[in-house]
């Protein structure tokens, strides 16, 4: 399987993993454990963005490895720093959505890497990829955070 073929499938465990997020609450979850100030809509509209990002990962990886590979930097980026390492801070307390980020996403990350490596992805493509991935995780984060300073507040 190539790359273009793995982060279109990375798509779709995308899905899944904000599938299993919306069956336990990860709306709950993140405003007790994470404090965001998250809505479902935010929700909604946040992971269809990502899906359209995924997309558009896999059409422009041949062109741009580095821009295609911050989608599986994403997932990894998920799994580890918003699923597993919050897991071990709450001792045990579920995360919606660590299933598919322990069992699918980090899987199929590191693959899309093992891919872009034997494909001849120079390590400096990787690292942008990964600062690409980074700042797409930050930037809902961010915009939940700005959105509640009172310059932003719109109809209160």
């Amino acid at each position: 399987m190539g790359l273009r073929q793995l982060i279109l499938l990375s798509t779709a465990i995308y899905a899944l993993h904000a599938m299993e997020e919306f069956i336990f609450n990860w709306r709950g979850w993140a405003r007790s454990v994470l404090n965001l100030p998250v809505e479902w809509s935010t929700f909604y509209v946040t992971n269809f963005v990502v899906i359209v990002l995924g997309f558009m990962a896999a059409g422009i990886v041949p062109a741009s490895p580095a821009i295609g590979l911050a989608f599986p930097a994403l997932m990894i980026i998920n799994a580890l720093f918003f699923h597993c390492l919050p897991f071990v801070r709450t001792r045990g307390r579920f995360s919606p959505g660590l299933v598919t980020a322990v069992v699918l996403f980090l899987p199929v990350g590191i693959w899309c890497y093992r891919i872009a490596f034997l494909s001849g992805v120079t390590s400096e493509k990787v690292v942008i990829s990964f600062v690409l991935g980074a700042l797409l995780m930050a930037l809902p984060i961010f915009g939940l955070k700005l959105s509640q300073r009172p310059y932003f507040q719109q109809g209160k």
